[in-house]
C-alpha cells in the first residue's frame, strides 16, 4: 500500500453511528408530545398549562435541528418528522385550544374559524417544505407556524392569567367591531 492511498483513506468522513441519529429525533417526539399534552389540558378546562406544552414544544423544536446540524445526523426522514410534530404542536393544538377556551360557544362557527387557523398552518409548513431549494432561507415568506402559535397561545394565557373566560373575550371583541368605523382601511374609530 502506497502513503497516498492510505492518506485518502485516512481522510474518508467518518460516518456517525446508527444509534446517534435518535437523538434529534427524541427532541422532535418531545416536541410532539408538547402539542399533545396541550391539546389533552385544554379539553381538562386548564389553558395554562394547555399554553405552557406549546411553548415547551417550541423550545424543544428550536433544539432538534441544532442538534442534529451539531451531531453532523441529519436526515430526510428527520425533516418529514420535525414538519409532523409542528403542524400538531403549532397548528392543529392552538386552533383546539382556541377552539375549546372561546370558539366553542358560537357553534358552527365556532370550528370553522379554528380549522381555518389549522388549514392555514398547513399550507404554511407544505409551502416551507417545498420552498428550501427555491428561496433563501435567511428570509420567511409568512409568519413561522412556532410565531403564529405564541400569539395564540400567548394571548390566551395571559386573558386567563387576567381571569377572563373565552366568551368573556369573544363577546367584547365583538362588542368593539360593531360599534367600530374603519377608516381609509388601517384604522378603527369609534362612533
Amino acid at each position: 500500500m502506497t502513503d497516498s492511498s492510505q492518506h485518502s483513506a485516512d481522510e474518508t468522513p467518518h460516518k456517525p453511528s446508527k444509534g446517534i441519529y435518535v437523538l434529534p429525533n427524541l427532541f422532535t417526539l418531545a416536541a410532539l408530545f408538547g402539542g399533545f399534552y396541550s391539546i389533552v389540558m385544554a379539553m381538562n378546562d386548564r389553558f395554562e398549562m394547555a399554553a405552557i406544552g406549546v411553548f415547551c414544544a417550541m423550545v424543544l423544536d428550536s433544539l432538534d435541528g441544532r442538534v442534529a446540524r451539531m451531531t453532523n445526523t441529519q436526515s430526510a426522514f428527520g425533516e418529514q418528522m420535525d414538519s409532523l410534530a409542528d403542524m400538531v404542536s403549532f397548528g392543529a393544538a392552538p386552533a383546539l385550544i382556541s377552539y375549546e377556551w372561546a370558539l366553542k360557544g358560537i357553534g358552527r362557527w365556532g370550528w370553522v374559524a379554528a380549522f381555518v387557523y389549522c388549514a392555514c398552518a398547513a399550507l404554511r409548513l407544505a409551502r416551507f417544505n417545498v420552498n428550501t431549494a427555491v428561496v433563501d432561507r435567511r428570509f420567511f415568506q409568512g409568519l413561522p407556524s412556532p410565531a403564529a402559535a405564541a400569539l395564540v397561545m400567548g394571548f390566551i394565557w395571559l386573558m386567563n392569567d387576567m381571569g377572563y373566560s373565552g366568551a368573556d373575550v369573544v363577546v367584547v371583541h365583538l362588542c368593539y367591531v360593531f360599534i367600530c368605523r374603519l377608516d381609509d382601511g388601517d384604522q378603527c374609530t369609534v362612533l
